[in-house]
């Protein structure tokens, strides 16, 4: 019976270091998956942070390319205008040079 005992003995010290072993493993993976959490909520944060700060990007972009598009705008019509101004000094410096050759062939500033 004193045989038996010591190999009872031998099982139960057998199963409680393995359930000595089992608790280190969980305690193990339990600061793993603490890690985890804390690594994906701060990666959570993260873009959260990167979030905000693209829709602000966005918002700027969209509004400097609304800018740019009116002052292409402007621009546009500011050279049409100009180029009609353009226009509009040749066709007065072509009348006024017809004008003052015709006034060389009158008599009356021929004699003078």
């Amino acid at each position: 019976m004193t045989q038996q005992g010591a190999v009872l003995q031998g099982y139960n010290n057998e199963l409680v270091k393995c359930i000595e072993d089992l608790c280190m493993q969980k305690e193990e993976l339990n600061k793993q998956i603490q890690q985890a959490e804390e690594e994906k909520n701060k990666l959570q944060h993260e873009i959260q942070v990167l979030s905000e700060q693209l829709e602000c990007v966005c918002e700027n972009l969209a509004q400097k390319v609304a800018s740019r598009n009116e002052l292409d705008k402007i621009l546009a019509e500011t050279e049409a205008a100009y180029m009609k101004i353009l226009d509009s000094s040749r066709t007065l410096l072509n009348v006024l040079k017809k004008e003052v050759g015709s006034l060389k062939h009158m008599p009356e500033l021929k004699s003078n």
